[in-house]
């Protein structure tokens, strides 16, 4: 019998997950991926909170704006696997850079990130964040997701909220040349959110990183080049 984790004829098994009494089909399902995805295998090898974390660090590679000594936001972060790849890559551990970070759900620590722990839709949120910074932004990050329904259209409707917000407060805090990056879905950005951040920012892009599944219909909106809020029309 060949163990589950070994390989046979050059290919890896499958780990089945077998159904049990109070477990749903859903959750057999999700389980079954989480142990045969090997960007969670890898995650754990390489002390990563999350396979989210390679999200971010393909976008960067491919746009390097995540520089020594930049300040930069998370929004989203838990459980922490966007602050790693940031705070890593700035030098925030050793003083070069900042990472801020915000979740309504508990982040463990990590080493050079000021986190706090609340919704970012708080009203006194993003004047917090305002306060650890201590000056404007390089990069403003978001992963938020509000928690799916199930109904395709009511998930996009809840996480453009989301961008949208989040969008609004990097016009605030980013300084020019700023990166604003943020998870959307499939099905397009809507108009005029995408219109305002083509006014606001050199370059606006979707990509879709080799990390995430090929099966999820999210995309990353990555805009670089902030005009600052001075360029606006009157």
């Amino acid at each position: 019998m060949t163990p589950a984790g070994s390989k046979e004829s050059g290919r890896a098994l499958k780990v089945r997950v077998k159904g049990g009494k109070g477990r749903s089909l859903s959750s057999k399902l999700w389980l079954e991926r989480q142990l045969n995805d090997p960007y969670v295998a890898r995650a754990k090898r390489e002390g990563l909170r999350s396979r989210a974390a390679y999200k971010l660090a393909e976008i960067d590679d491919k746009f390097r704006f995540l520089k020594p000594g930049c300040k930069v936001v998370d929004l989203g972060a838990a459980p922490g696997g966007w602050s790693q790849i940031a705070a890593k890559r700035v030098g925030a551990a050793e003083g070069k850079g900042r990472v801020v970070a915000m979740d309504l759900l508990k982040m463990e620590e990590v080493p050079g990130v000021d986190f706090l722990q609340l919704d970012f839709l708080d009203e006194k949120a993003p004047q917090m964040l305002r306060d650890l910074l201590s000056g404007p932004a390089d990069v403003v990050l978001s992963d938020m997701a509000a928690n799916a329904t199930g109904h395709r259209q009511t998930d996009h409707l809840k996480i453009m909220a989301l961008v949208e917000v989040a969008a609004e407060f990097a016009g605030e805090v980013l300084k020019p040349g700023g990166v604003f990056v943020a998870k959307v879905l499939q099905g397009g950005t809507e108009a005029s959110l995408l219109a305002g951040l083509k006014r606001d920012f050199g370059i606006v892009k979707h990509v879709k990183p080799a990390a995430s599944r090929a099966d999820s219909a999210e995309l990353y909106l990555v805009a670089t080049g902030f005009r600052g809020l001075g360029a606006r029309p009157a």
